[in-house]
């Protein structure tokens, strides 16, 4: 008798320890244990550590709290200007109410996705190529009021969000970098003709002052070969002046005396060999005679 209360004793306290360690719970430094006794909410959201509930009559959920990075699928879009654009982004959010989290929404994470890829193809829709490109930080604020504004209903909160990478069309890409080089070959000519003028006026003061002094050409000229000779080439090309081979030209022809002038010969009139002809009125008489 005693041995089958003994017995009876130790199967009870084993049911009670089995009992009690179904219902007992760990919850993490970053979790939050929501408990649903039957069905009902229970107000006091378990923190983190070790945590009792009653086996078969409550279950705890816990929930995440950590700051979540999802990816937002790439979206297709036609901008406000009428250029088909393929957008992707990056979103970064944290529960912080648990209790909405489980009550209000039945998967926060898979809402949170689905309104930021409604939002992106909104955003897509009322914004140009030019602020798609150039303006995100604007376009990502827009976003974030339009993720959070029913993200706060489900006890979620949106950190940030990122647009990724914009991908337009081959065509758009290379007539935008046909834009781009001739903007830049526009700016490199301005440039240039800038330089040019500048030059110039440079230039037509160095000249005025090398007018004044004729030396400071020569010595430019030997600034010149100077130059040239570091190069290290083979070939030496010299300006030489017009004027100095004019000079030297001038100076081996022999000068000219007035006493050396030639006269031109007297040409004689010689008679002429042959006779005068008779004319035919003289012919005619001697015929009569």
């Amino acid at each position: 008798m005693v041995e089958e209360l003994v017995a009876a004793g130790v199967t009870v306290a084993s049911v009670g320890l089995v009992y009690v360690m179904a219902g007992a719970r760990v919850v993490k430094q970053y979790e939050r244990g929501v408990v649903l006794r039957l069905g009902r909410l229970r107000t006091q959201v378990r923190g983190p550590g070790f945590t009792m509930i009653v086996p078969f009559v409550d279950k705890l959920r816990k929930v995440n709290m950590q700051i979540v990075t999802m990816p937002v699928p790439a979206q297709d879009g036609i901008t406000r200007d009428n250029v088909t654009v393929r957008v992707d982004a990056v979103i970064y959010f944290k529960v912080i109410d648990a209790a909405d989290a489980v009550i209000q929404v039945e998967d926060y994470q898979f809402a949170v996705s689905q309104m930021a890829q409604t939002s992106l193809r909104s955003i897509i829709g009322k914004s140009d190529l030019d602020d798609l490109l150039s303006n995100r930080e604007k376009l990502n604020q827009g976003l974030e009021l339009m993720i959070d504004s029913p993200a706060v209903g489900w006890g979620v909160q949106i950190d940030r969000v990122e647009i990724k990478d914009v991908s337009l069309p081959e065509t758009m890409k290379r007539s935008m970098a046909r834009q781009a080089e001739a903007d830049r070959e526009r700016r490199a000519r301005v440039i240039n003709a800038d330089a040019e003028l500048q030059a110039s006026k440079k230039l037509a003061e160095a000249a005025g002052v090398m007018s004044e002094q004729p030396a400071a050409l020569q010595l430019r000229l030997l600034q010149t070969v100077v130059a040239v000779a570091a190069e290290k080439n083979s070939t030496l090309v010299l300006p030489f002046p017009v004027e100095l081979l004019r000079f030297l030209e001038r100076a081996q022809q022999p000068p000219a005396s007035p006493a050396a002038v030639p006269q031109q010969p007297v040409q004689e009139q010689l008679p002429s060999a042959e006779p005068p002809m008779e004319s035919d009125s003289e012919g005619s008489k001697t015929g009569q005679d």
